[in-house]
């Protein structure tokens, strides 16, 4: 649609729509250009009548804490959808049994578990994002991925249309599910294991230990950039990279860090194109030195 045509659609929502906005300070990478429509959601009510009123008639892409994404320079045609603080809440539903909205960063849901003596959530306290992210991707670490605690997702299709999945019901793979494209996460239900915050902070503690020794904090990264090759041989992807490609390859000021290979950092004021280039240059390079490819963790809106 035309921005007329557009502002006209959606003048009932207020300040929550901006045309024109710039996604850069958007996104962990601090890499981007602007979107046509940035919509924050007030609350579901008025998701519900955003979504309707748009009736698929653009792009949609939700953003959530910003983390595992590279965002183009050039303009987004469609609508970029963030949830406000009425998705960022936490509840128990029965001791072991937590209600999560998708806003909630993965730290703090984790936190939240532990404050209740609940085991299984350990492991999101190092992974960067939200719920929604999360389940998206299915992100994991240390062992353990969010199918291995959900029970369920309350959903919102592209038309507005309310939707509860039983965990069950979806095929999750490595970083990945066979959930449409078109859902966007509300809320959803996590089961753990009781136990006591003693002994679940112990593990948190040991888990951001071993992050903050082997990762790059406090940089203009993503998070890892590429999957780890399941299948295709015993070694993980920052080996690969490490065994492939210079350790001071460069692009502007695209660089690989140093002290985990897979982490790709914003030295500045890199620019996407920059970006994109070293991601597309390790896995060329990947592929020549070991016959393996690599595919992308991060998702990259264009």
């Amino acid at each position: 649609m035309q921005e007329n045509e557009l502002k006209n659609l959606l003048k009932d929502f207020g300040d929550n729509v901006v045309f024109n906005q710039d996604l850069k300070k958007k996104n962990w990478f601090n890499i981007g250009g602007k979107s046509k429509v940035y919509y924050k959601s007030a609350n579901l009510k008025e998701l519900i009548k955003f979504l309707k009123l748009l009736n698929n008639k653009e792009k949609i892409f939700v953003i959530g804490a910003g983390s595992n994404i590279l965002i183009s320079d050039s303009l987004f045609d469609g609508v970029v959808i963030k949830l406000s603080k009425n998705f960022n809440r936490t509840s128990l539903l029965r001791e072991d049994v937590i209600i999560s909205g998708s806003a909630v960063l993965d730290n703090n849901l984790s936190q939240f578990a532990a404050k209740n003596n609940i085991s299984g959530f350990e492991f999101l306290s190092c992974i960067p994002g939200s719920v929604g992210g999360g389940i998206r991707m299915n992100a994991g670490c240390f062992g353990k991925e969010f199918k291995d605690i959900l029970l369920s997702i309350q959903a919102i299709d592209s038309k507005g249309n309310l939707i509860t999945i039983p965990a069950k019901k979806v095929n999750f793979e490595y970083r990945n599910n066979d959930l449409p494209e078109n859902l966007i996460f509300l809320s959803a239900s996590f089961k753990g294991v009781k136990s006591n915050f003693s002994k679940i902070n112990n593990e948190i503690d040991k888990m951001k230990a071993e992050k903050k020794e082997n990762q790059p904090l406090k940089k203009k990264t993503s998070g890892s950039t590429f999957k780890n090759p399941i299948n295709q041989t015993d070694k993980k992807v920052w080996e690969l990279i490490r065994e492939s490609v210079p350790k001071d390859t460069k692009f502007g000021e695209a660089y690989i860090s140093s002290k985990h290979s897979n982490f790709f950092i914003n030295e500045g004021n890199a620019s996407f194109k920059d970006m994109k280039k070293l991601i597309d240059y390790v896995s060329d390079q990947v592929l020549k030195k070991t016959g393996i490819k690599i595919y992308k963790e991060i998702k990259i809106l264009e």
